[in-house]
Parts: structure tokens; C-alpha cells; sequence
């Protein structure tokens, strides 16, 4: 039998805060899949918050909350307690409640409305967690203007509901294009291809052979991982207990177009040119933050500083299955119908390189040839098969305990999510920007990457503790961009003069 965490054995079939539990019959005696098991135990207990911006302030208040309740709460996981049943042992089910939405929206009195205020707010819930006894979210109005929105809506959600993929589909789901209110946005499509799918012949075998040989080393260094394996100990790896650190969340948004711009002038992908500047960007904080005390012998940041052979890894998360069609979760709102859900979601142990260039584009081309690489490989797959296989024969907690050692022997998470290609409207209000990350996780640094209509927004959630300054880093990874953007101009146009700044 797996073992349950002592704190959701605590929750009882009953009238939780007000709620009522609908009839005995109609429970939906469906279990929590095993990464959502995951997600609730000791240094994996992660949750998910979003910034939404928005480009009116919400001044009807209840109108917003009648919104919410015909939509994301009809959803059938932000409409379920998590609950152990008796009946199965112990197990942890979904049993569906009626949504009492005075516990989930959340309108705070505002005495300094800034920026700040908006920082501190979020770095606030970051310290808290959701009371099991109702479905594990909620949401926050902050009437605050800020230099990129007018208002700023803050969805947090239990890891346990859904991966980013999945709940990017439900918010987009609940909006609408401002071109066509009563349109839905566009769903985004993405076409998973691996290298080998491009190969015949004999180059098909190479591919193959390549494969197998890629899922092998990358199967090893997972293993490895889990048992001794550590990072180098820079300015960015988190000390122990890190998961258990308030977070301090910014975003920082770029050119979608300067991005395919670099795309297309070195013939790679948008992934890889984010990887590129996010390695640049990383290798230009920590080369400042090793120069500090290097400052009374003269060493400046355009000096290399970093020490030799840094070993820094991503958590990089992968989506397992295509993204949930935006008609099927508005049918299942309305309709309670099923789509697809849950954590679909598996990882690979992404290098990246830290070293001093002189040519920036070398950091794109090398993040290219690691995406290549990985591409050319199963280890996303193995490497949830080994989660899930662990957590069968062990249980949940041997299961946990094996993410937490990956994770914690890595240095950050990095993801990505495309979002829509056009403006949309959430209840009738623009949306500006969508800065979705984490916390509880057990590194210091996460960086989540969302695309939406022409614009690219990096946020980043970072222990204040490791990382004091983590508007710097949003800066380096803004730099970063601009100076490979010259250096595309240069190869390309030598005469040309980039005015960007």
C-alpha cells in the first residue's frame, strides 16, 4: 500500500468551510494520478501562481466573481476536494463539492498602490499555502497600476491540478479575442518532431543508433543525479530548505519578433535562441557576482571572472501529450465533460554552458546543439518511467523523495509555455501580459518563458535568500538578447549600425 502524507490523511468527507458536499452517488471516485502525489510531498509540495496583467482596472467586482464561478470553477479539479477514502485505504481522491466562491476570490485593501506593493503581495502568497479543505486555489485582484498593466490578477494553484500546459488551455479557455468578444482564441499548436523523424535510409539508422545512445547517457547522468551527482555551488544553487523560502517573483518582457529575427538569421528554433540568452544572461549575472569581491584588484564584468568547469543544470519540463484542446475544457465547464488533463508532464537534465564568450552568438549555437541533443532522445520519457515506476513498487514517498534529490542536486527549472497568438480579453477586460512560475520547488531559481501575441515575457521566481537581486538578472537576460541581437546584425549586415541600445 503507498504511504499517505499524515496531512491529507487529516481531511474528512464533511461540510469544509461552508461547503456542501454534493450526494454520496455523485463523487468522482477518480484517484490522483502519482505526479500528483508527488507534488504533495516534502520538498516537492509545489505551487503554481500566475501574473496576469490586465489593461483595465476590474471595478465590478462581483460581476468578475460571477464570471469565475460559471468557468474555472465548474472545472471539475478546481471543483473537487482532495480526500482520503477510507474505503480505498487511505488512497487521495477527487470528491467534487459545491464551490463557495467567497474562499477562492480575493480582493485585499490596498494602502500603497505601486509596483512594489505588487511584488510584495505576490512574494506574500509565497509564503502561505491553499487549506486542503476546499479546492486548492484562489485568486487575487489587485487594482494596482504598474508600468505594464492597469490591474493585476493573480491566479495560485496546487501543482496537483494540472501541469502549465493544461491550465494555460483552461485560463484561455475563460477569454476571449478583444477583435471578436464572443470568439475563442486560437488555439496554439505545437508540432513535436524528434530528429530521427527527419532521417532515411542510412542516415535513418544513424539517427536511431544516435537515440539509443543519447536516451542511455542521459538515463545514467538521471541516475547518477538521484544518487551524488551535485552541481557546482554558485551564487544561484540553493542552500537546503530552499523549497521552503518566500519567493521573489519579476518578468521581464522582449521583442517576440527580435527573437525570430535570430531564429531565422541562424536557421535554429525559438527555443533554442531562449536557451541561448538564457545561458548568456546567467553567465553575465554570475560573472558580476563573482567579480564582487574581486572589485578592489580591478575586475569589472567585462572581465571574465567565473571560475573554470562550472557544472549548472536546468530541470527542463517537456510536455508528455498535446496541450487540451481550448473547446473541450469550455465543454467540459459548461457540460462537465472530460478532456484530457493532469500532470502529463516529464523532465530531461538540461547543461548549460557558463563560460566567458567573446562572440555571444556561441551561446546560442551551444544551446542548439544541447536542444539537438536532447531532441535525439527518449530520456523525458524514461526518466518519468523511472518516477513512476519508483513510486509503484516503493510509494509515494520513496517517489518524492527521488524528485526532491534530482531537483535539489540541479541548479534551476526551466520551462516554457506558448500562450496566444492574439490579444485576448479575460471578462471583458485586455490582458497585457501572462507571467506563470512556481514555488516549493527545491532550487533557487526558476525560469518560465510565455509567448504571447508579438511579445516574450521571461519570469523569474527566485529565493531572496541566494538571489538578492533578481531584477539584475532580468536585466542581464534583456542585455543578453540585445547583444545577440547586434551580433546577428553585424554578421549579417557588417555596415549596419544596431540603434537598439
Amino acid at each position: 500500500m503507498d504511504v499517505i502524507p499524515e496531512d491529507l490523511k487529516r481531511i474528512r468527507i464533511g461540510k469544509p468551510d461552508g461547503q456542501r458536499m454534493i450526494a454520496k452517488g455523485e463523487e468522482e471516485e477518480e484517484p490522483l494520478s502519482p505526479m500528483a502525489r508527488v507534488f504533495h510531498e516534502p520538498g516537492c509540495n509545489i505551487y503554481i501562481i500566475t501574473k496576469i496583467g490586465l489593461k483595465t482596472q476590474i471595478l465590478d467586482i462581483q460581476a468578475f466573481k460571477a464570471n469565475l464561478g460559471l468557468t474555472l470553477a465548474k472545472h471539475p479539479r478546481f471543483s473537487s476536494l482532495q480526500v482520503a477514502s477510507k474505503e480505498r485505504g487511505g488512497e487521495i481522491i477527487w470528491v467534487q463539492t459545491e464551490v463557495d466562491m467567497d474562499n477562492h476570490l480575493i480582493v485585499p485593501h490596498i494602502d500603497y498602490p505601486d509596483e512594489k506593493f505588487v511584488e510584495d503581495y505576490i512574494c506574500n502568497l509565497s509564503k502561505s499555502t491553499i487549506d486542503k479543505s476546499k479546492p486548492m486555489w484562489d485568486f487575487h485582484i489587485l487594482n494596482v497600476k504598474t508600468s505594464d498593466a492597469e490591474a493585476i490578477g493573480v491566479l495560485r494553484v496546487h501543482h496537483s491540478l494540472g501541469d502549465g500546459a493544461s491550465l494555460m488551455s483552461l485560463f484561455l479557455a475563460c477569454t476571449r479575442k478583444t477583435s471578436d468578444p464572443e470568439a475563442l482564441p486560437s488555439s496554439t499548436t505545437v508540432t513535436k518532431k524528434s530528429n530521427l523523424s527527419k532521417a532515411w535510409g542510412f542516415g535513418f539508422v544513424v539517427m536511431t543508433m544516435m537515440m539509443v545512445w543519447n536516451t542511455i547517457v542521459g538515463l545514467m547522468m538521471f541516475v547518477l543525479t538521484a544518487l551524488f551527482f551535485k552541481d557546482t555551488k554558485t551564487p544561484l544553487k540553493g542552500s537546503p530548505g530552499v523549497e521552503n523560502n518566500p519567493r521573489r517573483i519579476i518578468h521581464r518582457t522582449v521583442s517576440l519578433d527580435d527573437v525570430k529575427f535570430v531564429k531565422r538569421a541562424m536557421n535554429i528554433t525559438v527555443n533554442d535562441v531562449v536557451l541561448g540568452v538564457t545561458q548568456a544572461g546567467i553567465t553575465k549575472y554570475l560573472n558580476r557576482r563573482y567579480g564582487d569581491g574581486k572589485q578592489n584588484q580591478g575586475a569589472t564584468v567585462k572581465k571574465n571572472n567565473l571560475p573554470e568547469n562550472i557544472r549548472l543544470r536546468a530541470i527542463f519540463y517537456m510536455n508528455l501529450r498535446p496541450s487540451a484542446g481550448i473547446y473541450d475544457l469550455v465543454n467540459m465547464m459548461e457540460k462537465g465533460t472530460k478532456a484530457r488533463w493532469g500532470n502529463e508532464i516529464g523532465y530531461v537534465l538540461l547543461p548549460l554552458t557558463i563560460a566567458f564568450r567573446e562572440d555571444p552568438l556561441e551561446y546560442v549555437r551551444e544551446a542548439s546543439a544541447i536542444m539537438s541533443q536532447k531532441k535525439t532522445s527518449l530520456e523525458v520519457i524514461y526518466s518519468r518511467w523511472i518516477v513512476d515506476l519508483v513510486l509503484k513498487c516503493f510509494g509515494v514517498k520513496a517517489a518524492g523523495k527521488l524528485s526532491h534529490k534530482v531537483f535539489y542536486n540541479t541548479t534551476l527549472w526551466f520551462s516554457n509555455v506558448p500562450g496566444p497568438q492574439e490579444e485576448v480579453a479575460f471578462f471583458g477586460h485586455p490582458v497585457s501580459y501572462i507571467a506563470p512560475t512556481c514555488f516549493g520547488q527545491p532550487n533557487a531559481l526558476m525560469i518560465h518563458v510565455v509567448s504571447y501575441v508579438d511579445k516574450l515575457t521571461f519570469i523569474l521566481s527566485a529565493d531572496e535568500e541566494t538571489i538578492p537581486d533578481p531584477h539584475q538578472l532580468g536585466d542581464d537576460l534583456e542585455d543578453s538578447l540585445k547583444l545577440i541581437m547586434a551580433a546577428v546584425h553585424s554578421k549579417t549586415n557588417p555596415q549596419s549600425v544596431d540603434t537598439r541600445g
